[in-house]
């Protein structure tokens, strides 16, 4: 009894991405919204169009990056960025496919 318990909060209390996220159409949101600024790409050796805007992909393979955090970021105003509303399906697109950028 103690395992199945244990296994049940496990799947109420770990991680897990949105059902209605998508990391394909997170990658067209973020080559249309986000490529401006960043390199949202799987390459490596790929550089962001303003130096000071991080890529993707290092985001993606930060220790602090999580989905939570990236969808705190993304609903959340920025100085530094410009003011792009997107739907919570959206968010967690686009925060799935950062993290399969890193293997998470």
């Amino acid at each position: 009894m103690r395992s199945a318990l244990s296994f049940g909060f496990a799947l109420i209390a770990g991680p897990a991405i949105a059902a209605s996220a998508d990391p394909r159409t997170g990658e067209q949101i973020a080559k249309s919204d986000c490529a401006s600024c960043h390199a949202v790409g799987r390459d490596a050796g790929e550089t962001s169009a303003d130096p000071k805007a991080p890529r993707f992909i290092d985001v993606a393979k930060m220790p602090s990056t999580t989905e939570l955090s990236l969808k705190v970021f993304l609903r959340s105003p920025h100085k530094t960025m410009p003011n792009i509303i997107l739907t919570r399906e959206e968010i967690d697109s686009v925060a799935s496919y950062i993290l399969g950028l890193g293997g998470k």
